[in-house]
């Protein structure tokens, strides 16, 4: 067995359950090794019910008085019991185990481990974990991995493959040099890569992550210094020259350009034009104006003969693209014909798309992921535009662009970063900075609260409704459980509809629907259909709904910081005061103080910055926050003194050994083109 071998070559593990394994992104004992543990469960002494701590992860002893109920809701069967202790109540509630009615006996003590709620004043905890208490002490203070899993795969299973392989394999071949691991105290691979699996203390896990964390973004930077340099020697393959369409669309918008969607422009236009191909990041913060920029783009690339491709990474926004970029061409009578590409069109009509793509019938094609899979080929792509470039990371950006030769590259975020790892973390891109909103557009208005508050906020949120407009409240998904993540928003819209008028029109969303059900939900809230939407984070990319003034965040304490600004960004879009409530489940000073940044200020780069002076050295047993880019146990937030000196290795390693010939850098070259050929990439040395 090497690192190369197939997951069936480590024993127990059949083509039946290869193929769960695939689903999760493992294919070889590599990919195994490197599918680290989500988390640690550390346990602890059980605590008395009075000295519970919501938003915390807690066990408690328990006595079973009576038979647990069972009910059912929408297909879900739900399984609940309260437990006492000296007056204070604890509701434990489990989903889809009917069992456990069986299994938890009346009369019997258990310990119960779970995460802290309060919900409509009472103490919750959904999904406990159930151990008889002489199994939970041996367990104490041992760190336990948790894996993200699949349906079909348990934790147990992923940990018995891991503990084989790592029995099986010698990993005692160092790749990265001795040099560079002492200058920066790094640990061993081999003792890494078991410690972050199986650690026996706090301080080896930090090791341990520090080196593989260090490892990820030195290889990630390799590969981007590597591109960089080989898109530099291209050239300009397809000069996009200033042309009268995008001079006449620009006299007769509604508007006028600020004076920072000028300058980017005129970047854009520079580069397009200029010697060697674009690869230019627009960041800008929610609602800056990005998006008609890429349109300008779009509609130059078409006029100079060649085609454009924009992609995005939900339905929901393509669609919107899809609808205003059609409007444009349109009302403005250009003959460029525009299509939408994404995973719900039928087999029929992609099989026509790819055609009329492929001969060059069709100029603007705006879409999915769907239009990077294999039947999509181009005549003469000349831009590819990507909208929210952190979703998609290089090598889905690297695929697109594979498609039509060497097209030039505008890549777009709305998500904050400090300008100091935007450098880094975009190395093989120039960077634009729309820094100015629209003068039309008012500030938010913010507060953050209690969840006493609540009543409160359900009457301001009628009174706005009587005035016509539209709300969002956005719940947290519980668990990775897309099953506890429904009922929980389920089971709280079917509750606001006992605290409002009848009349009032009340949808959910939740990450378990099709596609085409999402798409629908929001069209009918953008169409006004829908006076409150209850969802999940799916709407953080999603409709321009101007109409929507009030957004509500339950359990704000559970998200970060740039992700709770990029929600905010669904309302403030039109001429009305729009407000944001964020309420905290929490209690916790520091949360309350992380919070209060969002309060005080609606400038995305200087709240990304706050939070990261915050943050520090990150939370080592906590969730990650930024959700950037294709890291597997990076954060570039928590970790950005490691990304920085990454960095500087990058940089210094290119200069000595750019083509990693000399044969101490043997180890590393072969471990960098393993990386680059993972999920389909083929960026070369």
């Amino acid at each position: 067995m090497n690192l190369l071998s197939p997951i069936t070559a480590i024993k127990g593990i059949g083509e039946k359950t290869a193929t769960l394994f695939h689903r999760m992104g493992i294919h070889t004992v590599e990919e195994l090794l490197s599918y680290y543990p989500r988390n640690y469960e550390q346990f602890q002494e059980p605590v008395t019910f009075a000295n519970l701590e919501v938003g915390k992860q807690q066990a408690v002893l328990g006595d079973i008085k009576r038979p647990l109920e069972v009910r059912r809701v929408r297909g879900l069967t739900i399984v609940t019991t309260t437990l006492v202790e000296f007056g204070t109540c604890l509701k434990l509630c489990w989903y889809n185990m009917p069992y456990l009615r069986n299994t938890i006996k009346p009369g019997s003590s258990y310990i119960f481990r779970g995460l802290v709620q309060r919900n409509k004043g009472q103490l919750v905890m959904e999904h406990p974990q159930l151990f008889k208490p002489e199994e939970y002490e041996s367990r104490i203070s041992v760190l336990q991995p948790v894996y993200s899993l699949t349906k079909g795969v348990t934790n147990k299973t992923v940990e018995k493959a891991v503990r084989q392989a790592l029995e099986e394999m010698d990993l005692s071949q160092e790749y990265l040099p001795e040099e560079i691991r002492c200058k920066h105290k790094l640990p061993e691979y081999n003792f890494a890569i078991r410690a972050i699996h199986f650690p026996t203390e706090e301080e080896t896990l930090r090791l341990a992550r520090k080196r593989l964390v260090f490892d990820e973004f030195f290889l990630f930077l390799l590969a981007l210094r590597h591109m960089r340099e080989y898109v530099e020697e291209l050239g300009n393959c397809c000069p996009i020259l200033p042309c009268t369409q995008t001079e006449e669309l620009l006299a007769r918008l509604p508007y006028k350009l600020t004076g920072a969607q000028q300058r980017v422009w005129q970047e854009v236009q520079a580069d397009l034009a200029g010697p060697g191909m674009m690869s230019r990041l627009i960041q800008g913060d929610v609602g800056s104006g990005k998006t008609i920029v890429a349109v300008l783009a779009l509609l130059a690339a078409a006029a100079n003969g060649y085609q454009a491709a924009m992609m995005v990474p939900t339905e929901v926004l393509a669609r919107q693209h899809f609808g205003a970029i059609q409007s444009i061409l349109e009302e403005h009578g250009f003959p460029y014909r525009a299509v939408l590409l994404t995973g719900s069109v039928t087999a029929k009509e992609k099989r026509r798309l790819y055609e009329r793509i492929e001969l060059g019938m069709v100029q603007l094609v705006i879409g999915t992921h769907a239009i990077i899979q294999g039947g999509v080929q181009f005549d003469n792509l000349g831009l590819v535009v990507t909208d929210e470039q952190h979703r998609f990371g290089v090598r889905q950006r690297e695929l697109l662009t594979q498609k039509g030769g060497h097209p030039h590259v505008l890549v777009m975020s709305a998500t904050p970063i400090p300008r100091t790892l935007a450098m880094i973390v975009y190395g093989d891109l120039r960077i634009s900075v729309i820094d100015e909103l629209p003068k039309d557009r008012m500030p938010i208005k913010n507060c953050v609260v209690d969840e006493s508050y609540r009543p409160k906020a359900y009457a301001f949120m009628q009174r706005q409704i009587e005035e016509g407009r539209q709300v969002y409240i956005i719940c947290p998904m519980v668990e990775e459980n897309p099953e506890v993540e429904m009922e929980n928003v389920i089971d709280y819209a079917e509750a606001l509809r006992e605290e409002f008028p009848g009349e009032t029109v009340i949808a959910y969303l939740h990450g378990k629907m099709k596609g085409m059900e999402k798409a629908e939900i929001m069209e009918r809230f953008a169409r006004g259909e829908i006076q409150i939407l209850v969802s999940t984070t799916v709407v953080e990319v999603g409709v321009n709904v101007p109409n929507a003034t009030v957004m509500m965040v339950e359990n704000a304490e559970r998200f970060g910081l740039a992700q709770l600004h990029q929600l905010r960004g669904r309302v403030g879009r039109g001429k009305h005061q729009s407000y944001c409530i964020f309420v905290s489940g929490s209690d916790n000073s520091d949360t309350r103080k992380r919070l209060e940044i969002l309060n005080k200020s609606n400038d995305g780069f200087f709240i990304a910055s706050e939070d990261l002076k915050m943050r520090g050295p990150g939370d080592l047993f906590g969730l990650r926050q930024s959700g950037l880019m294709e890291f597997q146990i990076g954060d570039i937030f928590t970790d950005a003194a490691v990304l920085q000196a990454a960095s500087e290795e990058t940089e210094h390693m290119l200069k000595t050994d750019p083509q990693l010939s000399q044969a101490e850098h043997q180890g590393l070259r072969e471990k960098l083109e393993r990386y680059q050929l993972r999920d389909g990439g083929s960026l070369q040395l």
